[in-house]
C-alpha cells in the first residue's frame, strides 16, 4: 500500500475543489459525503484501515450556523462526532490528519489578532460543535494539524449557503444599486486556494509542530472594507453603505472580531499565505476569466 495517497473528505466542496488544485500531481482520493459519511464510525474506520493514507484532509462540516442552532444534535455528530471518528482511524493507521476548524471558537472579546494558545470561548452551537472537534483530534490523533481560518471564499459556491461572499454582494449591487454592509465585525477574508496550498506544504512536509495552528490570508478588515475593495476591483457602480451589527435582526450571537494570527506557521517558516488584498485580486481574475 503506498503511504504517500492523501484523502480529501468533502472533494466537491469550496475548499475541496481548490485542494484537488493544489494537490494536482499528486496521488489523491476526493470523497463526497456519498462515499463516505464520516458519522459512522464503523465505515470510516474500515476506509482508512484499507486504504492506510499517508494524509487525511477533513474538510467536510455541517456550517450553516442558523441551521446548526436549530439543529444541535446534528451539529454535534458531523462537527464533533465525525472528527472523533477520523481521528481514531488515523491513530490506527499512523496517518496524517488535517482537520479544518474556524475563527468561530472565539468570543471576538481579544479585540487583537488571536494566536494558537489563547483560550476558547464560542458563542453559538456551531462555534461549540466545531470546538468540541478539535479536542477530538487533538486528544486522540497524535499526528494533527487542526486549522483553524476564517472568512473562506473560493470558485465553487458554498454548498451550504449557495453562495460566497462575493458572489451574493455582487448579485445584490446588480440588482438593487446599493448595499449595506457591517463595518464592525473584523476578519480575515481568506481564499480557499491560499489555504489549500498551505494545506499541500504541511501534508507534504510537516514543517510546523503538530496541533491547533492558524491559516488564513495576512491583514484584517471590516465587511464593509471587503466589499469596497470588490467593488473597486470589479468597478462595480453601486451605493456602499455602512452599518452597525445591531442595525440587523440578530440570529445567532457571532464574534465581532475573529483575525487570526499565523503564530506557528510563521514561527516555524512554513508561513505560505499572502495578504488578503492579493488574494481577492488572483480570485476575481480567475472568477472573471
Amino acid at each position: 500500500m503506498n503511504k504517500r495517497k492523501t484523502v480529501i473528505i468533502g472533494g466537491n466542496g469550496q475548499l475541496g475543489t481548490d485542494l484537488l488544485r493544489a494537490f494536482e500531481g499528486s496521488e489523491l482520493l476526493a470523497l463526497t459525503h456519498q462515499d463516505l459519511d464520516i458519522t459512522d464510525a464503523n465505515r470510516v474506520d474500515a476506509f482508512i484501515r484499507e486504504t492506510a493514507p499517508s494524509a487525511v484532509v477533513n474538510t467536510a462540516a455541517f456550517h450553516h450556523t442558523g441551521k446548526c442552532e436549530r439543529s444541535p444534535v446534528k451539529a454535534f455528530e458531523v462537527n464533533a462526532a465525525g472528527p472523533l471518528n477520523l481521528a481514531r482511524a488515523c491513530e490506527r493507521s499512523s496517518s496524517l490528519l488535517v482537520h479544518i476548524s474556524t475563527d468561530y471558537v472565539f468570543d471576538g472579546e481579544k479585540r487583537s489578532p488571536y494566536v494558537e494558545t489563547d483560550a476558547i470561548s464560542p458563542l453559538n452551537v456551531y462555534g461549540l460543535s466545531k470546538a468540541a472537534g478539535e479536542l477530538a483530534v487533538i486528544n486522540y490523533c497524535p499526528n494533527n494539524y487542526v486549522l483553524r481560518t476564517c472568512g473562506l471564499y473560493g470558485l465553487v459556491p458554498c454548498r451550504a449557503k449557495g453562495d460566497n461572499f462575493i458572489t451574493k454582494i455582487r448579485r445584490v449591487a446588480a440588482e438593487k444599486g446599493e448595499v449595506t454592509v457591517v463595518d464592525d465585525e473584523i476578519v480575515t477574508p481568506t481564499w480557499t486556494f491560499s489555504l489549500a496550498q498551505q494545506i499541500k506544504r504541511l501534508c507534504d512536509e510537516r514543517p510546523a509542530p503538530f496541533g491547533i495552528t492558524h491559516a488564513t490570508d495576512e491583514g484584517e478588515c471590516s465587511w464593509y472594507e471587503f466589499t469596497r475593495e470588490i467593488f473597486k476591483l470589479t468597478s462595480t457602480q453601486a451605493i456602499l453603505k455602512r452599518a452597525s451589527v445591531g442595525d440587523f435582526p440578530v440570529d445567532l450571537r457571532r464574534p465581532r472580531y475573529s483575525v487570526l494570527e499565523n503564530a506557528s506557521l510563521k514561527s516555524a517558516g512554513a508561513n505560505v499565505m499572502g495578504d488578503w488584498k492579493e488574494s481577492l485580486a488572483r480570485y476575481l481574475e480567475l472568477a472573471e476569466s
